[in-house]
């Protein structure tokens, strides 16, 4: 049932009094104001591209008998985009209540009934409450956390078919290290960079813990395996997408059940 006119209008109002974290315009044309006055817009644009181009090429067709789960949402940007695509139910998660209420808020606007926001952390999931879903989203949240292998075991958990993770990366580091004896050694599979965010856990795109691991490319694939992905790959950055991507500084990997 379409919403009312006034309060539609009502619902337009409150979203342009907000900033948002996201490119976003109303479907009337108006911009939605930014938090960064557009600085940061290449980085989602790019994350936008190759999600698409993912979704295509493992999801063609009709997607309205599928679902999908958006985990750490933020303000709802690419549950949209997974409603848009198709998917019959979105389940957006976060931890942060006020990301919960834009991620509702953008879900009125544009009119998705399809996206379900909830508050929930990430350890707090599981397959028996929560479901398991055809696609798994994880974008920009294994960085900011002090156990990132804990979350791919979650994502594996809820994941059906398959799932999508961009983080940010630190330097590989290899090579073989003496495992209790100089006789007894092991090769590295990856690394973490540990970084400090403990006086910012206030800042809505921060850890909500302060402490994170970030992992190097090498490690996430090779995590992705161990906990029980089939498969685990890099997708391609297009030419033009954003600076990082491109070198290899955030990566968005693919990870096949």
């Amino acid at each position: 049932m379409p919403t009312p006119v006034a309060d539609r209008d009502a619902l337009l109002q409150q979203a342009l009094a907000k900033s948002w974290f996201y490119p976003l315009t109303l479907p009337d044309g108006r911009a939605l104001p930014s938090t960064h006055d557009g600085r940061v817009d290449a980085i989602h644009l790019t994350r936008a591209r190759m999600l698409d181009q993912l979704i295509d090429a493992q999801f063609p067709g009709d997607r309205q008998a599928l679902s999908a789960i958006d985990i750490a949402c933020h303000q709802g940007w690419f549950s949209l985009q997974l409603a848009r695509a198709g998917f019959g139910r979105v389940d957006a998660i976060d931890a942060r209540a006020e990301h919960i209420a834009d991620t509702q808020l953008l879900a009125h606007v544009y009119e998705q009934a399809s996206i379900n926001p909830r508050q929930r952390d990430v350890f707090a999931l599981n397959a028996q409450d929560d479901g398991t879903h055809d696609l798994v989203v994880m974008f920009g949240l294994l960085y900011h956390l002090e156990n990132p292998v804990g979350a791919l075991r979650v994502a594996r958990a809820l994941a059906r078919r398959a799932c999508v993770i961009e983080t940010q990366v630190v330097p590989h580091l290899g090579g073989m290290v003496d495992w209790g004896s100089y006789e007894y050694v092991r090769p590295l599979k990856g690394c973490f960079g540990i970084i400090d965010e403990i006086d910012e856990v206030h800042a809505p795109e921060a850890s909500v813990t302060g402490v994170c691991l970030a992992p190097s490319t090498e490690g996430l694939l090779w995590l992705l395996r161990a906990v029980g992905f089939r498969d685990a790959y890099v997708l391609p950055v297009p030419a033009d997408g954003y600076e990082q991507l491109r070198h290899g500084k955030r990566v968005m990997v693919a990870a096949l059940v």
